[in-house]
C-alpha cells in the first residue's frame, strides 16, 4: 500500500509542478517540451498527452527542458469534457493540476526558441499552428497519418482503436517501471472506452488493442471491470447535469453562416421537455446568441428509449421574429430529408419547439437544410424580393440590445471572407468552439444505414464511428458493416 501511494504520489507531484517550472523555463530561456493532444480534447487526447509527458519525464531525467503535457482547449471549455473530468477526478488527477491552452503561449516559446512538441492523438497541426511545425520533434497517433516524413520527427502511427493503444505499448516495452497503477488505469479505461468495451461487433478494436488491455489486467489485477468502466464513462459523457445552458450549448456545437446571420446547430444530451424547463431559458438564449454572435439557434436533443432507440426533438429560438419563423418554415417543409416534425407546447413565446419522427436525420442531414435557407435568404435580400435585414426585428423580451449596425456588418464581412477561403479549399467552416467531441450522438444514427436493433454499446460506437469521421477525415461514406 505504501509503495503504491508513493507511486501515486509521483504522478501527482510531476503534474501539480509542471505550471512551476514552465514558469522557470519562461524567465530563464530554457527548453519547454510540450506533449500536445488535439483540439477536440476527448479522454484519449487528454490521457495520452498526460501519461506520455510523465513517461518522457521519468525516462529523460537527464536532459536540460522541462516537460508538460498540455490540454488543447482554453480552461473555460475543461467542464464541457465531462467524461475527461470525471476520469481524471476518479483517479486522482486534480483539474488545478492540469495546463490548458491558453495558460501556455506555444508560438511565443517558438519564437524564441525554446519549444519542442510532441503531438499525441493527431498527427498534423491545425492552420492556425502550422507555423509551430518547426518545433515538431515526435508524433503519436492511430489516426491515417497525414504528415510527410520528416527526419527531426519520430513517428509512431498504426490504425489501432486508441491512441492510448500506443501509449501503453511504448511505456511498457521500453520503462515497465513507469507503469504504475495510476498510470495503468489511466491507459486501460481510455482503452476500454475508445474501443467499445472490446465488443468485437463494434468493429473498432484490434489485436493490439486486446494485447495491450490484457497486459494491464494481468499486472494489475484489481482493475475495474471492463463493463462497469465502460458504463460509467459512458454516462459521464453524456452526462450535463452540471453545465450551464451556455456550457450545455457549447458542448456539442457547430456554427453556419449566411451573408448577414449565422446559426449555431447544438447537441443537447436530454429530453426537450426537460430542456424547456430550465429556469429563464429563453433569455439565456438571448444572451448565448448575442455573446457568440449567432442570429439564431437550434438546439437538438436526443435521449433513448428503455429499448435503446433514439429519441430526438428539435428546438428553434431567434431573437428575430421573422428569421426564426422563416428558419422553422424551412424545417418543417424540408423534404430532403422530410424531418417529419410535429409541434410540441413550448413556455416560451419565442422558442418553437418539435418533436422530430425522422430519426435517421442527424445533425449532419440537418446542416444542409440550414445551410441551403441562408443561401436562398441571401439570394432574396441581393435581389430584393424579401429576407429583410434584421434591423427593427428583435423580440422586446431579450433585454441583451442588438449588436450596432457597424460592428455587425464588420463581423459579417469578415466571416464572408473566411467562409469563401474554407468554401475555395474544399472545407467547411465550423465556427466556435470546440470541435464535435468523439461520440457526439447528434451527428448520426446507427438506423441511418438501414442495420436491423443493435445493442447500446453497437449504438453508441456507430455514434462515435461517424462523429470522428466527420471531424477527422472529412467527408465520406460510412462503413456499412458492423
Amino acid at each position: 500500500m505504501q509503495a503504491r501511494s508513493k507511486l501515486l504520489r509521483s504522478m501527482d507531484t510531476f503534474l501539480r509542478s509542471c505550471s512551476a517550472a514552465l514558469k522557470r523555463s519562461e524567465e530563464e530561456g530554457s527548453a519547454v517540451h510540450v506533449v500536445l493532444g488535439n483540439e477536440a480534447c476527448d479522454l484519449d487526447s487528454m490521457v495520452s498527452a498526460i501519461t506520455f509527458a510523465y513517461f518522457l519525464a521519468k525516462t529523460s531525467a537527464k536532459t536540460p527542458k522541462t516537460l508538460i503535457p498540455v490540454l488543447n482547449i482554453p480552461r473555460s471549455e475543461l467542464p464541457l469534457r465531462t467524461e475527461g473530468t470525471y476520469f481524471l477526478r476518479e483517479n486522482g488527477i486534480a483539474e488545478e493540476s492540469l495546463v490548458l491552452r491558453d495558460e501556455v503561449d506555444l508560438h511565443a516559446l517558438h519564437r524564441a526558441g525554446q519549444l519542442l512538441l510532441t503531438l499525441v492523438d493527431h498527427n498534423v497541426l491545425p492552420g492556425a499552428d502550422s507555423v509551430l511545425e518547426g518545433a515538431v520533434v515526435e508524433v503519436v497517433d492511430h489516426r491515417p497519418l497525414e504528415r510527410a516524413p520528416s527526419a527531426g520527427c519520430a513517428v509512431t502511427s498504426e490504425p489501432v482503436g486508441s491512441c492510448a493503444t500506443l501509449i501503453a505499448e511504448r511505456i511498457a516495452r521500453s520503462a515497465p517501471h513507469v507503469l504504475d497503477k495510476q498510470v495503468a488505469a489511466l491507459l486501460y479505461g481510455t482503452i476500454v472506452l475508445d474501443c467499445v468495451n472490446m465488443a468485437p461487433e463494434a468493429g473498432k478494436v484490434t489485436p493490439k488493442d486486446r494485447e495491450l488491455v490484457a497486459l494491464l489486467e494481468s499486472k494489475f489485477t484489481n482493475l475495474p471491470q471492463r463493463a462497469t468502466l465502460f458504463e460509467s464513462l459512458q454516462r459521464a459523457k453524456f452526462n450535463v447535469a452540471g453545465l450551464s445552458t451556455e456550457q450545455m450549448l457549447q458542448k456539442d456545437m457547430k456554427a453556419v453562416g449566411g451573408d448577414d446571420v449565422t446559426v449555431a446547430i447544438s447537441g443537447v444530451y436530454m429530453r426537450l421537455e426537460a430542456f424547456l424547463q430550465r429556469s429563464g431559458l429563453q433569455q439565456e438564449l438571448c444572451e448565448f446568441c448575442h455573446k457568440h454572435r449567432h442570429a439564431a439557434l437550434v438546439a437538438m436533443t436526443i435521449s433513448f428509449s428503455d429499448g435503446n432507440q433514439p429519441y430526438r426533438q428539435i428546438a428553434v429560438y431567434s431573437y428575430s421574429t421573422r428569421l426564426r419563423e422563416q428558419l422553422c418554415q424551412a424545417l418543417e417543409n424540408s423534404q430532403n430529408p422530410h424531418l417529419n416534425l410535429s409541434p410540441i407546447a413550448s413556455p416560451y413565446p419565442h422558442i418553437k419547439a418539435y418533436h422530430q419522427g425522422n430519426t435517421l436525420a442527424s445533425r449532419k442531414k440537418v446542416l444542409p437544410i440550414i445551410k441551403e435557407f441562408l443561401r436562398e435568404r441571401e439570394r432574396a435580400v441581393h435581389a430584393g424580393t424579401g429576407g429583410e435585414e434584421l434591423e427593427d426585428q428583435f423580440d422586446s423580451s431579450c433585454r441583451t440590445p442588438p449588436p450596432e449596425e457597424e460592428a455587425r456588418h464588420h463581423r459579417y464581412s469578415a466571416s464572408r471572407r473566411r467562409r469563401q477561403a474554407a468554401e475555395d479549399s474544399g472545407t467547411e467552416e465550423d465556427s466556435q468552439l470546440p470541435p464535435t467531441p468523439m461520440n457526439s450522438l447528434v451527428e448520426g444514427c446507427p438506423l441511418d444505414t438501414g442495420l436491423p436493433r443493435l445493442t447500446a454499446d453497437a449504438i453508441l460506437e456507430k455514434f462515435s464511428r461517424m462523429a470522428k469521421e466527420e471531424e477527422n477525415w472529412g467527408e465520406r461514406d460510412l462503413p456499412s458493416g458492423q
